[in-house]
């Protein structure tokens, strides 16, 4: 309902006016009557109204006078309504230069009455679909600032941005909140896990309330990884009169009350200013790769899982280089018998916790030394992202010795192609596949699958020849398509965003933005007018 004030200095005039149409059925409600424009002022201080219908000719302040005065003063944004008689007309024309919204003349017929408060209605709806529009778009723009920041690659102008945009802290962890990963061992799609995923955005934002923007979906580049990145800063759980680890805990139970599935939680260490925020997005990134090997919890902390101290502890060092020296063999058989034996070694001297972190962070680091001497343009960072996209998926028991004898398998492949060093025109076919088939669920295993070619090796192939991953090659290659299909047909938005591949408006929208610099409707405009 629209609240209405009406303000006349003759009473039965507002008496005829509040019954002349059936005000709460056209969905306004009468809010109240002055007889001034000063009463009409002293009412606005008290409450806020949608409509304000005046008469002109009011003794000490006419209904130009209020309306000049809330404009100037800023005390209400209400549309405005002038009644005015025939002799006043010249008046009500001026009013109209005056962000007036309208004239009644008197007698107030309630056939134009009604087409007046129409046009109101109709005025109110297309302002809050603007304002929905420029919300989203202004949130698209933080989020491609913030998303910057957090992976690292940013400037003074992505600093500047969200430091003007956003209210920023002193203190702030980045938290990776994300499905747990056996969701979806009963074969749930992509389209299905990337509508959770917008859930569990959703409803991470409605706990967070006016913190909301501090909530920004799909920072992973990993296309396995449907997540959502939350810049937890101090002041968020303070105001709430919680430490943070309370204050997680109760999102926690929040989302997964009402997504009624398992939640995970990876928090990186607190940095103090939102400019160092990537260090603890990649201690995120470190425990989503280590995360199989450790017990099975709902909120992984950084300092409480890497927390390694030698003293006392035991490195299972000779069973490990037997896995090891399997490994760079490719001898499967070979790597089921010293997993067996290196969880044999740890049962035996009871080995867990510290001393299990400390062991698998050996046998990780070795391998990543093993990657390096088959090929010197591969550099760690390289080597992590491999063990973390290519080791760690959906439906393998997480820490559990099929578990590794899978990694070590895997792995083991992946060093003997990366040894040979042969793509096999493997490239050439995928790049066929992608021009062909890139508006289908498309991914680097299904490819690697299709192709006989290890997936952490074919991803390695495309940064090297691309200088990107294979879903930001994708990804933008579906951008292009969508930029052609903008300028050259006039199909709606919401089509091509499907023809391109993608079923959710907003992260088409998003993707659009982080590819093109604008939203598809702008850059349609932009280009139809040559700018």
């Amino acid at each position: 309902m629209l609240k209405v004030l009406l303000v006349d200095d003759e009473p039965f005039i507002l008496q005829g006016l509040k019954l002349l149409v059936d005000w709460e059925r056209e969905g306004f409600q009468i809010a109240g009557t002055a007889s001034s424009g000063l009463e009409a002022l002293s009412f606005l201080e008290r409450e806020k109204v949608d409509l304000i219908i005046a008469d002109i000719k009011m003794p000490q302040m006419t209904g130009l006078e209020l309306l000049e005065r809330i404009r100037k003063e800023e005390i209400s944004d209400a549309y405005f309504v002038i009644l005015s008689g025939y002799a006043e007309f010249s008046f009500a024309r001026q009013a109209m230069q005056n962000d007036c919204t309208d004239y009644l003349l008197k007698p107030v017929d309630s056939e134009i009455l009604l087409k007046v408060l129409n046009k109101v209605l109709v005025m109110r709806s297309k302002e809050k679909a603007d304002h929905e529009k420029n919300r989203k778009l202004e949130q698209a723009y933080l989020a491609r600032h913030l998303i910057a920041l957090i992976q690292g690659k940013y400037d003074d102008l992505n600093v500047k941005y969200v430091r003007d945009h956003m209210r920023c802290g002193t203190g702030v962890r980045y938290v990776e909140i994300r499905m747990e990963d056996s969701f979806d061992e009963e074969g749930t799609t992509d389209r299905e896990m990337r509508s959770f995923q917008r859930q569990l955005y959703e409803h991470s934002r409605e706990y967070l309330k006016e913190d909301a923007d501090l909530c920004v979906f799909d920072v992973s580049v990993n296309e396995k990884i449907y997540d959502i990145g939350l810049l937890l800063f101090d002041y968020v759980f303070e105001k709430a009169d919680m430490d943070e680890k309370k204050y997680l805990n109760c999102l926690l139970e929040y989302l997964t009350s009402n997504l009624q599935k398992s939640v995970v939680m990876l928090v990186g260490k607190r940095v103090t200013d939102i400019a160092n925020i990537a260090k603890s997005y990649g201690n995120t990134c470190m425990l989503r790769s280590f995360q199989g090997f450790r017990a099975k919890k709902s909120i992984y902390y950084y300092e409480e899982e890497v927390q390694v101290s030698p003293e006392g502890l035991i490195l299972c060092k000779e069973s490990l280089d037997r896995l090891l020296k399997a490994i760079e063999r490719n001898d499967p058989m070979e790597i089921r018998e010293a997993v067996g034996f290196f969880y044999e070694e740890m049962s035996k001297r009871g080995i867990c916790g510290e001393a299990m972190t400390l062991n698998i962070n050996y046998l990780l680091f070795q391998l990543i030394h093993l990657a390096c001497e088959q090929d010197d343009d591969v550099n760690q960072e390289e080597i992590l992202r491999v063990i973390s996209e290519s080791s760690f998926e959906a439906g393998v028991k997480r820490g559990s010795r099929a578990h590794l004898t899978r990694f070590a398998c895997e792995y083991a492949d992946y060093l003997s192609q990366l040894r040979k060093n042969v793509s096999r025109g493997v490239l050439g076919m995928v790049e066929k596949e992608i021009r062909e088939n890139y508006a289908f669920n498309i991914t680097l295993r299904s490819l690697s699958e299709k192709y006989y070619v290890n997936s952490a090796y074919l991803g390695q192939l495309f940064r090297k020849k691309y200088g990107q991953s294979f879903k930001d090659y994708l990804n933008n290659y579906r951008m292009e398509q969508a930029a052609d299909a903008l300028l050259h047909t006039d199909k709606k938005i919401v089509q091509i965003a499907e023809d391109v591949g993608y079923h959710d408006l907003d992260y088409f929208t998003n993707r659009f933005i982080q590819v093109k610099g604008c939203t598809p409707a702008r850059f349609r405009k932009k280009m139809q007018q040559g700018d």
